[in-house]
């Protein structure tokens, strides 16, 4: 489980194709710290650990995985928020995030409100996944409160911080992005819909 507050950025060092899968060598400042087979969220997306080397660690993410999330358009030079799993004694100060990407959704809009910026996300809204006001949302890996809740589409506003410390840097209008929606808002919306 992870809380979306993202502890580095990652850089995509190297992508290898094999068969339906590809896997990711990332270089960050706490890959050395990293075990094999420890779960780490890259841009949202939980995924494990399979080899380390001196400044970088391996991922692979299979097709199932590549589907449903913004992986699969990846470049070498792409900054990727990465998170480790949360502790059991630590603070939490995000929300309950699995990293389990539910759907990928576009930037319709990128505004600078001087000195904060305002992002709207759209996303296929046939797949039932809701946002609330001011709930919570997975943007990237990141923990965001919703502002403008639509039908399909939300913004989040964000401050100089979140920018300068994650890949939301690199976001423009019709950048494809991961979102894992509240898994509150989800059970309800299962347990509504299974009353009706």
């Amino acid at each position: 489980m992870f809380t979306g507050i993202i502890e580095t950025l990652g850089v995509v060092k190297k992508i290898e194709r094999e068969q339906t899968n590809i896997h990711l060598y990332i270089e960050s400042s706490i890959s050395r710290e990293l075990k094999i087979d420890q779960s780490v969220a890259h841009n949202g997306v939980c995924l494990t650990v399979v080899a380390l080397d001196d400044t970088t660690h391996q991922v692979t993410a299979i097709d199932e995985t590549l589907s449903k999330t913004n992986l699969k358009s990846l470049k070498e030079g792409d900054l990727m928020n990465i998170e480790r799993c949360t502790q059991a004694n630590g603070r939490f100060d995000g929300h309950i995030v699995q990293g389990h990407v539910d759907q990928t959704a576009i930037c319709i809009e990128k505004e600078d409100q001087d000195g904060s910026w305002l992002f709207t996300f759209q996303y296929d809204s046939s797949k039932s996944n809701i946002t609330v006001e001011k709930g919570s949302v997975t943007v990237n890996g990141i923990s965001l409160t919703v502002v403008n809740s639509k039908a399909d589409r939300f913004s989040v506003a964000i401050i100089p911080y979140t920018i300068e410390h994650t890949n939301l840097k690199q976001v423009e209008v019709g950048s494809e992005v991961n979102i894992e929606f509240d898994i509150v808002g989800k059970y309800v919306s299962k347990i509504m819909a299974l009353r009706s």
